[in-house]
């Protein structure tokens, strides 16, 4: 049976970093969606890039990407799909940069630099990968299977949502439509790799 589009509920996370944002409360906005949503974001980086280290310097980019753009962001799509796009874009600068490379910038605002590493402290244990036979194989996938994967099934974000992250902010609405179709078919492809994969490696 085919999923059928409901609704998402409103989020109220949402409305409120949205008030704050039009209100010019840039540094409060910034903070607040860190604390809301830095635990999955966190948790999401480290099951995209090679190391705990690299997710840190991820999860940082995307913080002082996310205070830097929320001066212009025009409300498209929602504060948390628009973090997903920030993470993505910071994982793939790391992955393309040598650590030694890399200039970490974060706010000098107190409050952001703050729950940054709050966050990243608290969520770190949590957010490790698990080594079962599922873990492992979600890893062999290449970079997109595994971001629609990540935010399909563990964030339940809406397909168009996941396909404007995969696509960026640039992208039109026809394209959105378009890649979103396109990901849900591809979405029940990977799920019965995953599931033929992992049956024969138990069998094993």
């Amino acid at each position: 049976m085919s999923e059928v589009n409901t609704p998402v509920p409103v989020d109220p996370r949402d409305v409120a970093l949205r008030e704050l944002v039009v209100a010019g409360h840039i540094d409060r906005a910034t903070e607040l969606a860190i604390r809301a949503y830095g635990p999955e974001l966190v948790g999401w980086l480290c099951s995209m890039v090679p190391s705990e280290a690299d997710a840190y310097d991820a999860f940082s980019w995307l913080c002082e990407e996310l205070w830097r753009s929320l001066r212009n962001f025009d409300g498209r799509c929602s504060v948390r799909t628009w973090c997903y796009m920030l993470a993505r874009h910071a994982a793939s600068r790391v992955r393309a940069t040598p650590r030694h490379q890399r200039e970490i910038l974060v706010s000098e605002i107190p409050s952001v630099v703050q729950a940054v590493q709050e966050i990243w402290s608290t969520t770190l244990v949590g957010a490790r990968r698990a080594e079962d036979v599922y873990a492992q194989l979600r890893r062999e996938l290449d970079d997109e299977d595994q971001a629609l994967l990540v935010l399909r099934v563990d964030r339940g974000l809406p397909w168009q949502d996941i396909a404007l992250v995969l696509l960026g902010q640039d992208a039109d609405a026809d394209a959105v439509k378009r890649k979103a179709a396109t990901l849900r078919k591809q979405f029940e492809r990977i799920k019965e790799h995953l599931r033929a994969s992992a049956a024969k490696r138990l069998e094993d």
